[in-house]
């Protein structure tokens, strides 16, 4: 600190003694099943003594909505080619540079993810979409954001209510249960319009794995056939939604009474009845069976904020968080990092030993097979307690010491903490210890354990760091 008090952050010379209010530009980037498009939007945040909160969102561009394009009709992977043009274009029609993005998230959904090149895609366009743009097709994530930008999340704390979003896609079917502003239960289903879907003379072009049983490409068939495929997917997803209210172990368990229900995604279009041309698909008559049953069951059906675009503004405005203002990164190159896996240790702030900040350290490590130091891990500081030299120092070599596989590698040391002393922290390991790795050690944030985090690079002017937090990457769906 100068004599005045203020904070600077640590390599950067930069102050937050009047940075009360940050702007930053994010975008969302959706790759789905059956639709791909973007959103470009602002947020505003405002300082709440050292942590970032947000205070206005604002979307500046929608994109036009395309059709997932697929290489080949049966199983085949995404088009890039075509998916790149269309990605290009629209952020020439925003009027928007590329470099200008300072966060965001890139999501492949439902079916689109299990396509063989999806993670490539992903990282494909992760790299040319911004400075920092989150890769991720996790389920949970993806029903996080899509109650997010249903604005499901937000009606249960204004009514204080608990709100069901289902958000119903060409591939996937997402549940979230929201209650005083939090997703506090989900699941996903198989469940979705474009399973399987029709050329213009009625054949079957293209089949995903959950209906494979039931139809093959080439196939025309009847009218009532379709009709009871569709309505099999209704009732799984009913016996679902009724199991969250009935208190069946459902995505956390969740036993209680739902209020009301919100539906978005593609077939909410047709379930709103926004939408009645077809597009050689299941949606008409799946939103129909769907919407007979949730009538019957009792819950109040509501108009969401966002039906086709909830996805996309979930990921293009409530994926991020930002630093708080005593952070310490040096050298700045070291940012943008990506994917980066979080530990939680179990570790002891009534009295800081150093060799037991190593053995919590260690087991974690082993836990989540990350010992062998091969990739980056960011150690979770849930720092309670005066920050004295002696406490520090102690914390400091136990982590030296967990953390010694992963830094023999040439990893950066990666620190996050949902407090406000990430900048000692990183100034002990680089000024007392003489740590000579690169060091991000930031706080203010909220984290669990085996979350995945991005850390874009500095945000100009404030020098906070934004950071996208990530629940499972390319993961597996639940049955």
């Amino acid at each position: 600190m100068d004599p005045g008090g203020r904070v600077f952050f640590s390599s950067a010379g930069r102050t937050l003694s009047v940075e009360d209010q940050i702007s930053i530009l994010t975008v969302g980037v959706d790759i789905g099943s059956s639709t791909s498009h973007l959103v470009f939007s602002r947020i505003v945040l405002e300082r709440l003594d050292s942590r970032y909160v947000v205070a206005q969102r604002e979307t500046l561009h929608e994109s036009g909505i395309l059709l997932t394009p697929y290489k080949s009709e049966e199983g085949g992977d995404i088009d890039p080619v075509a998916l790149g043009e269309f990605i290009t274009n629209e952020y020439q029609a925003a009027g928007i540079n590329p470099e200008s993005i300072d966060t965001g998230a890139l999501i492949l959904t439902g079916v689109a993810a299990g396509r063989n090149n999806a993670r490539a895609i992903g990282e494909l366009f992760a790299r040319e979409a911004g400075r920092m743009v989150a890769v991720s097709a996790g389920d949970s994530l993806e029903t996080i954001m899509a109650a997010h930008g249903s604005g499901a999340v937000a009606r249960s704390r204004r009514d204080r209510a608990t709100i069901m979003n289902v958000d119903i896609g060409g591939g996937t079917s997402k549940i979230a249960v929201c209650a005083d502003g939090k997703v506090i239960a989900q699941t996903v289903l198989d469940v979705g319009a474009r399973l399987i879907s029709f050329d213009v003379f009625g054949r079957i072009e293209r089949v995903e794995a959950a209906a494979s049983r039931d139809f093959k490409v080439g196939d025309v068939p009847d009218c009532a056939k379709a009709e009871a495929f569709a309505n099999r997917m209704a009732d799984r997803l009913d016996q679902a939604v009724r199991g969250c209210s009935a208190g069946d172990l459902v995505a956390g368990g969740f036993s209680g009474r739902i209020d009301a229900v919100t539906v978005s995604g593609g077939v909410a279009e047709y379930f709103y009845g926004r939408e009645k041309s077809s597009y050689g698909d299941l949606g008409a008559i799946l939103a129909a069976a769907i919407r007979k049953r949730l009538e019957a069951w009792g819950p109040r059906i509501e108009l969401p904020d966002q039906t086709i675009r909830a996805t996309v503004i979930g990921a293009s405005q409530y994926t991020t968080q930002v630093s708080g203002s005593t952070i310490y990164v040096s050298p700045l190159s070291v940012l943008p990092l990506r994917n980066i896996p979080v530990i939680a240790p179990d570790f002891k702030f009534e009295a800081v030993v150093p060799q037991e900040v190593f053995t919590s350290i260690q087991k974690a490590l082993q836990l989540f097979d990350l010992a062998d130091g091969d990739v980056p891990v960011a150690l979770f500081v849930p720092w309670r307690g005066p920050a004295t030299f002696d406490r520090l120092d102690a914390f400091c070599r136990g982590v030296s010491g967990g953390m010694s596989a992963i830094l023999a590698k040439g990893h950066p040391l990666v620190l996050a903490g949902d407090g406000d002393v990430g900048g000692l922290i990183g100034v002990h390991f680089h000024e007392e210890m003489g740590l000579p790795h690169a060091i991000v050690s930031i706080d203010s944030l909220d984290l669990r354990e085996f979350d995945y985090i991005d850390i874009g690079a500095m945000l100009d002017l404030s020098g906070a760091v934004p950071v996208v937090v990530k629940s499972l990457l390319f993961g597996k769906r639940a049955a």
